[in-house]
C-alpha cells in the first residue's frame, strides 16, 4: 500500500513514514499550515520597528521630550511595547527595544536610550 504526498498527493517512494515526495512539497504545505500565525507574528514586529524608528527620529541626542501630538501623528502604537521598567520612585517606562518613553505632565514624553 502506498501512501500519498499530503501536498500534490502524487505517490511516494522510499521510506514507509515519509509524508511528502519532496523538500518542495514539504516546505509548501508547513508554509500553508503556518501562514496565519506568521502573518500575526510578522506584523507586530513590523508594527514594533515602525514604533522603533518613530522613537529614534524624535530622540537622537540619547533623551528628549516630545508631544504625545508628534508621536500620534507619526502613527506611533503606544500599545505595542518590548518591556516595561519601572523606577523606585515609581515611575514607568515602556520600551521597544533600546528605546524607551515616560509619560510626562501635559501629553509630553521623555524619550530616553538604554545604554
Amino acid at each position: 500500500m502506498s501512501e500519498n504526498c499530503l501536498e500534490c498527493n502524487e505517490p511516494i517512494k522510499g521510506r514507509t513514514d515519509k509524508k511528502f515526495c519532496s523538500d518542495y512539497c514539504r516546505n509548501t504545505y508547513n508554509n500553508k499550515v503556518n501562514k496565519e500565525s506568521k502573518n500575526l507574528i510578522r506584523n507586530i514586529n513590523n508594527r514594533l520597528n515602525k514604533n522603533h524608528r518613530v522613537l529614534c527620529e524624535f530622540n537622537e541626542s540619547g533623551k528628549t521630550k516630545v508631544s504625545r501630538a508628534k508621536l500620534i501623528q507619526q502613527n506611533f502604537d503606544f500599545t505595542l511595547f518590548t518591556s516595561i521598567y519601572t523606577t523606585k520612585t515609581g515611575n514607568t517606562y515602556y520600551y521597544c527595544y533600546d528605546q524607551g518613553y515616560l509619560a510626562l505632565d501635559n501629553d509630553f514624553y521623555l524619550l530616553i536610550k538604554r545604554e
